[in-house]
C-alpha cells in the first residue's frame, strides 16, 4: 500500500535528499578533471571505471559511518593485472591519485575509500567462472580462487584470492574435512580484508590472529608491482602487509595454513 506523508514531512525530506543527490551527480561530472588523462586514454583500464552516482554513492561509505568521502570512480577489475596496471598507471603519473581496496566495506575508519581517486570493487575478480582444478589431493569443482592442497613439509594449506569471502573458504575447505586454524567471528568478509586488519576473533587468545597462519601473500605494491612475499623471502613486506590497514598493498592471494576441521 502506498504511503502518504504529511506537506511538512514531504518538504523536510526533499530538503534532505536534494543536496545530497546534487553534491553525487556533482562528483560524477567532475570525475574526468580529478584524474590523469592517461587513465580515460587506457581502453582496457577505463572501461572498467564506473562513475555512476550509485557505485560513488556506495563506495563513500563503510560499516563504521564515520567517514565519508566519495571517490572520482569505482573500479572493477577481472584481473589481478589490472589491478597492477591501474596503481602503476598512478604511480607514474605527474598527478598521482589516490587508490584504496573494497572487499565487503566492512571497515571503520575509511580505509577502503580514495577521496578523489579511485575505489577498487575486489568483487569483480569473485565473480570469475568455477572451473574444475587438479591439485595434490582429489579435487572436486571448485572456486577457482580458492584451491586447496597437500604437502609432505608444511602440510594442508590453501591458496585464496583476496577477494574471496571467508564462508566460501570454509565451504571450499570442509569438502576435505580441513579447515582454517584462526577464524573471525563474522564469516561474510573478504579474505584480503581481515588479513589487513589482523583478523582479531574470540578465538585468538587460542589460535592466534589469522595473520598468525599465513605462510605466503601476494601483493600489488604502491607501485605497482606483483610481489610475492613470506617470512623468508621480501619478509619487510610480508610483515608490513599484515595487519597493515591497506597502507602498503593490496592483497591479491593468501596461503593459509589448514587444519583437521572440528566436528562441530
Amino acid at each position: 500500500m502506498a504511503m502518504s506523508y504529511p506537506f511538512p514531512i514531504y518538504f523536510i525530506l526533499l530538503i534532505i535528499t536534494i543536496p545530497r543527490l546534487i553534491s553525487t551527480v556533482g562528483k560524477t561530472e567532475q570525475w574526468k578533471s580529478s584524474l590523469p588523462t592517461e587513465l580515460s586514454t587506457n581502453n582496457n583500464l577505463s572501461e572498467k571505471l564506473i562513475n555512476d552516482p550509485k557505485a560513488l554513492e556506495e563506495a563513500s561509505t563503510d560499516y563504521g559511518n564515520l567517514v565519508h568521502d566519495f571517490p572520482a570512480a569505482v573500479f572493477r577489475p577481472t584481473t589481478v593485472n589490472d589491478i597492477a596496471t591501474l596503481v602503476k598507471l598512478s604511480f607514474n603519473s605527474s598527478v598521482p591519485f589516490r587508490i584504496a581496496a573494497r572487499g565487503q566495506g566492512h571497515s571503520t575508519r575509511g580505509q577502503a575509500m580514495a577521496r578523489d581517486g579511485v575505489v577498487v570493487d575486489m568483487k569483480g575478480l569473485r565473480e570469475r567462472d568455477r572451473e574444475g582444478v587438479k591439485n595434490n589431493i582429489k579435487m572436486k569443482n571448485v572456486n577457482e580462487g580458492i584451491k586447496v592442497f597437500g604437502d609432505s613439509k608444511v602440510g594442508y594449506y590453501v591458496d585464496v584470492g583476496g577477494e574471496q569471502l571467508w564462508i566460501d573458504v570454509l565451504y571450499e575447505t570442509l569438502e576435505y574435512g580441513l579447515a582454517p586454524v584462526s577464524w573471525t567471528d563474522y564469516l561474510y568478509l573478504t579474505v584480503g580484508g581481515t588479513l589487513s586488519n589482523a583478523g582479531i576473533s574470540g578465538q585468538t587468545f587460542r589460535y592466534g590472529p589469522q595473520i598468525s597462519s599465513v605462510h605466503q601473500l601476494d601483493v600489488v605494491t604502491g607501485k605497482g608491482e606483483f610481489v610475492r612475499c613470506s617470512k623468508q623471502k621480501n619478509s619487510e613486506l610480508f610483515h608490513g602487509v599484515l595487519g597493515g590497514l591497506g597502507q602498503f598493498g593490496i592483497i591479491t592471494k593468501a596461503r593459509i595454513a589448514l587444519e583437521a576441521a572440528p566436528k562441530r
